[in-house]
């Protein structure tokens, strides 16, 4: 069972690189830090709002799966 949870574990890890790699990388660091100082705003469409909510999931996915790793299996 402990080798089925580290192979999920991994599997997300690998995945959420990706999705987070997907990404748009064109932004500035004022937008990256959430300041806006130009005023232009957009709301995420189609296939980058997938890649943010698919980042969501699979890192709290990974979160969950090394909490899970770490408190099951933990050495006595």
């Amino acid at each position: 069972m402990r080798s089925t949870l580290l192979v999920i574990q991994v599997v997300s890890a690998m995945l959420l690189m990706m999705v987070i790699l997907f990404q748009n990388r064109g932004t500035g660091a004022g937008v990256a830090l959430g300041s806006d100082f130009g005023g232009s705003y957009y709301a995420k469409r189609g296939f980058e709002k997938t890649l943010y909510y698919a980042s969501i999931v699979l890192g709290v996915s990974f979160i969950v799966l090394a909490v899970v790793n770490t408190l099951l299996f933990q050495p006595s």
